[in-house]
């Protein structure tokens, strides 16, 4: 009998971590969990042993695989293969692109060579520390205070330099749009030409506009499939098509394989647990009860 437990909050970051997730495991049978591409860098802690991650199951199973106990993810546009142990422990955060430069010392474009790189090449050795304490505490909301008072002192000392309006207020308009806006229209709107706003905005983000539009109306896709799964519903992948912008079913299909390598009955296959776990935890703040599930 196996048990699976998540809290998740919005830290208290000026936006800059846009969710925070505790998990733990124990009890389920070993399997690869795909890390799916998404707007935001993936920042995790592991609680307990390091996390192994790969571009491909066979790699992610083998000695090519990155092992770290602190995982740093860019934006990328594949899934990334994790191996999912028989008990695991962590928290889980998504970070704002834009706010790679005062958490992680660096543009979140730095992070594009690499799927994953270890925690501590990024924030430094204190990082491990903060590891530890975080394995030293018992409860979930004492564990977030710690890591967000970190990052709220990292954030205070930043000397990185700042991100151009022009990109910020780019991105913004993107996620206005939910990904559904031209590169013409977004080009107006900053004043800049499209060239070079994509060559700005690539150099910021790791990405060019487009890329990131497509990435950000595919999360809204994948996160109104998952509500219905966790609802216990059979989504509409072409109702979800019409409302996230999608031309039509067959587009939503086509992301679905280049982010996930799967279609979305084969992933849903696949996550219909790991969602159902996750979306039953609600949304808590910090301090409320987390829930547990025994599949």
């Amino acid at each position: 009998m196996g048990s699976r437990e998540f809290v998740r909050t919005v830290p208290r970051l000026d936006g800059m971590v846009v969710s925070a997730t505790g998990y733990r495991t124990a009890g389920q049978r070993p399997a690869l969990h795909r890390g799916l591409p998404s707007p935001w860098l993936t920042v995790i802690f592991s609680l307990d042993g390091p996390i192994a991650t790969a571009a491909t199951p066979e790699a992610a199973r083998g000695t090519d695989a990155v092992r770290t106990d602190i995982v740093v993810g860019g934006l990328h546009q594949s899934p990334a293969y994790v191996v999912q142990p028989e008990h695991e422990a962590g928290i889980q955060l998504a970070v704002h692109p834009l706010a790679a430069r005062a958490l992680l010392g660096l543009p979140a474009a730095a992070l594009a060579g690499a799927l994953v790189t270890p925690g501590t090449d990024v924030f430094g050795g204190r990082a491990d520390d903060v590891r530890a304490q975080l394995c030293a505490l018992d409860r979930w909301p004492d564990r977030f205070a710690l890591l967000s008072g970190y990052l709220r002192r990292r954030a205070a000392g930043a000397d990185a330099g700042r991100v151009r309006p022009e990109v910020a207020e780019a991105w913004a308009w993107l996620a206005r749009h939910r990904g559904a806006g031209t590169l013409g229209g977004l080009s107006r709107h900053v004043a800049l030409g499209e060239r070079r706003l994509t060559t700005l905005f690539r150099a910021e983000t790791g990405l060019t506009p487009k890329q990131a539009a497509r990435l950000m109306r595919f999360e809204h896709a994948r996160a109104a499939v998952t509500r219905a799964v966790g609802a216990g519903a059979r989504p509409d992948l072409a109702r979800v098509a019409a409302d996230t912008g999608y031309c039509d079913h067959s587009h939503l299909v086509r992301d679905f394989r280049r982010y996930t390598g799967a279609s979305p009955t084969g992933w849903l296959a696949e996550e219909c647990r790991n969602i159902q776990a996750r979306e039953g935890s609600g949304g808590e703040e910090w301090g409320h009860e987390h829930h547990r599930t025994h599949p």
